[in-house]
C-alpha cells in the first residue's frame, strides 16, 4: 500500500475503513463498496481507482466474507471515467495504461473472486459504469436507473470488458446498435433483453437489494463460488471440457461441511446453518 493511499483512509473500532472516494463496510458477511463522489456521479478518478483496489485486497484476504455488493452513492451509480484527469492538450494520451493497469484489473478480479458479487445500480450507470456493472454477478437496477454505452460520443470503444459481457448478455445485433449509436436503455429494457437480472421500483429497492445479499450471506458460499466459475467458464469452453469442469467441481464441493450440512439438513427437515466452508 503506498504511503499516498494510507493517508487517504484510516480504520475505525469495528474494523471498517473512511476513505474519501468511496465508502467500505464489512458486516456479518457482507462486504460493501459504495462508490461516493456524488458530486460527479461516483465517476472513476486515479485514487477511486487505488481505494476500490485496496479494498478488493482487504475482500480477497478475509475468509468471513461472503458476498460482495457494489453500489453508489447519490443519484448515480457510476458515470465512468471522470474525464476531468484526462488532458488531451498536452498530448496524445495512452490510454493502454488506465485500462491495463485500474479497469482491466478489477474486472478480473470481480470475475474471479470466490464469492457472489452484487451490483445494485441505483442511478445513471454510463461508460465504464455500464460494464463494472456488467462485470458482477447479479446486476439489480432501480426502476428509474439508466444504462448508456456512452463511448461513441468521444471516438472510443468500450472498454472494461464491455465488448466481451454486452454481446454474451444481449447478442451482437443489440450489442452493436447500443455502442455504436451510444444509446440510453432504460432499468425495464434492460432486464428484458436480459442486460440484468432484474428492475425494481425505486421505494422496493434498498429492501430487495439487502434480502439479496442477507441470503447469499448465509447460503453455501463455496458451492456458489463453483458455480459462479463454471458459469463463467461456459462461454470459453467446449461441452467436453465443462463437462470435465462440472465433474471436478462437484467433487471439491461434495467435500464441503456445507455439502454435508445441507444434506443433513434436508433430511432431518430444518434450515441448514451453512459457514461457507
Amino acid at each position: 500500500m503506498s504511503l499516498c493511499l494510507q493517508r487517504n483512509f484510516q480504520s475505525d473500532r469495528s474494523g471498517d475503513l473512511s476513505y474519501e472516494t468511496i465508502l467500505f463496510t464489512h458486516d456479518q458477511g457482507v462486504a460493501r463498496i459504495t462508490l461516493n463522489r456524488p458530486e460527479r456521479l461516483n465517476a472513476f478518478t486515479n485514487q477511486m481507482h487505488a481505494e476500490v483496489a485496496d479494498a478488493m485486497t482487504r475482500i480477497e484476504s478475509d475468509s468471513t466474507t461472503r458476498v460482495l455488493l457494489i453500489t453508489g452513492s447519490g443519484r448515480g451509480f457510476c458515470a465512468g471515467q471522470d474525464l476531468s484527469e484526462r488532458d488531451t492538450r498536452a498530448g496524445r494520451p495512452d490510454l493502454s495504461v488506465s485500462t491495463g493497469t485500474q479497469y482491466n484489473p478489477l474486472v478480473r478480479r470481480l470475475a474471479a473472486l470466490p464469492l457472489p458479487v452484487v451490483c445494485a445500480v441505483n442511478g445513471v450507470a454510463a461508460g465504464a459504469g455500464v460494464n463494472i456493472a456488467l462485470a458482477s454477478d447479479i446486476v439489480l437496477a432501480k426502476r428509474s436507473a439508466r444504462f448508456v454505452q456512452a463511448f461513441s460520443a468521444i471516438g472510443l470503444i468500450p472498454d472494461a470488458g464491455g465488448t466481451w459481457h454486452l454481446p454474451r448478455a444481449i447478442g451482437q445485433a443489440r450489442a452493436l446498435g447500443f455502442t455504436l449509436t451510444g444509446g440510453t436503455m432504460d432499468a425495464a429494457q434492460a432486464e428484458e433483453w436480459g442486460l440484468i437480472w432484474k428492475a425494481i421500483e425505486d421505494g422496493a429497492f434498498d429492501i430487495e437489494v439487502d434480502a439479496l445479499v442477507k441470503r447469499l450471506s448465509a447460503a453455501p458460499t463455496r458451492g456458489l463460488a463453483a458455480a459462479k466459475r463454471a458459469i463463467r467458464n461456459a462461454a470459453v469452453s467446449t461441452l467436453d471440457a465443462q463437462l470435465d469442469l462440472e465433474r471436478d467441481l462437484q467433487r471439491e464441493c461434495g467435500w464441503t461441511d456445507d455439502y454435508r450440512e445441507g444434506v443433513n439438513a434436508f433430511k432431518e427437515r430444518r434450515v441448514p446453518d451453512f459457514k461457507g466452508k
